[in-house]
Formats: structure tokens, C-alpha cells, sequence
């Protein structure tokens, strides 16, 4: 059964977190960060939108989710990743 979108997962057989959309055209496409797990450590290694996402604000619904997945699990995110440094300093823990 398809999920309704968007929605998020962690996909642990490709070492990264999905965040599907529906795209300007109807298609389904996600924006997608790599990690390495090293204990409870998460450190984000490559956060990318594809092209039909850019500009539409899912990389940082992506970064969003991913921060909320970190807190409910008590896990250390460390931005390895430029946009994921930026996005990070603009949106500190509560």
C-alpha cells in the first residue's frame, strides 16, 4: 500500500532519511540527507533536493523532521554537510 505524502522515513538499508513530496507536476521525488551512525551519534554527510524540489522548501522540512527524529530518540546530530551546518545555526534546539 502507497503512503499518503509527504512523509518522512529513515530508509537504514541506504544510510539516509526521505522526505517524499508530491512535485509541481503530480510526480512523487524526495530530498534526501546521508548519514553515518557512529552509537547515538547521527552526523549528516550530504543533504540534496532534486531538481523539481529546489526553491519548494523540502530540504528543510527534510532538516526539520530529521531534528524532531533526533530528539524523540535521543540522538546527536553532528552537520557534517554544508546546507545542514547552515540550516542547523538557523534553527537551534529548544
Amino acid at each position: 500500500m502507497a503512503q499518503n505524502l509527504p512523509y518522512f522515513t529513515d530508509n537504514t538499508a541506504k544510510f539516509r532519511f526521505e522526505y517524499h513530496v508530491r512535485t509541481a507536476d503530480g510526480a512523487q521525488d524526495c530530498a534526501f540527507a546521508h548519514y553515518r551512525r557512529e552509537g547515538n551519534e547521527i552526523h549528516i554527510t550530504h543533504v540534496e533536493a532534486p531538481t523539481a524540489l529546489r526553491g519548494t522548501g523540502a530540504a528543510g522540512e527534510l532538516m526539520r523532521h530529521i531534528t524532531h527524529h533526533a530528539r524523540e530518540n535521543a540522538l546527536t546530530l553532528i552537520p557534517i554537510c554544508s546546507y545542514a551546518v547552515a540550516w542547523l545555526k538557523k534553527h537551534p534546539a529548544p
